[in-house]
């Protein structure tokens, strides 16, 4: 088999999440939770669907640079919105300038997605 290098980088491009919905991007989704000790989406997944359905939570999910944060989140989201949840997903990047951010301005951001997402389902 020979090896398409600029196909093989294009797909492992730390800056760009996998997309859930996409069947050629999701063949290179590897799960990693084995070595990261926990399957920390579904326990996300868990305490969203489970254990608090009805509440806002509040989790914290961090990681460096690349190490797949955006694609296990996306994933998260795809398997919330098979069960009917509602799901605001946006980079931040692409809203605030990121050498100048406070609190304002991401709460902002935050306002201005939730707002514009439930126009789109007309709430």
């Amino acid at each position: 088999m020979v090896l398409d290098l600029p196909r093989f980088y294009k797909a492992c491009n730390p800056s760009k999440p996998l997309s859930m919905g996409d069947v050629n991007e999701i063949k290179y989704y590897i799960d990693f939770s084995p070595v990261r000790g926990n399957k920390i989406i579904e326990s996300l997944k868990r305490t969203i669907t489970l254990i608090s359905p009805d509440e806002p939570t509040c989790q914290l999910f961090t990681g460096h640079i690349g190490c797949g944060k955006s694609t296990e989140l996306l994933r998260l989201k795809a398997e919330l919105e098979q069960q009917k949840f509602h799901v605001v997903y946006f980079e931040s990047s692409q809203d605030l300038d990121m050498a100048d951010v406070d609190l304002s301005d991401i709460l902002l951001s935050i306002a201005g997605q939730v707002s514009e997402s439930l126009e789109k389902i007309k709430i």
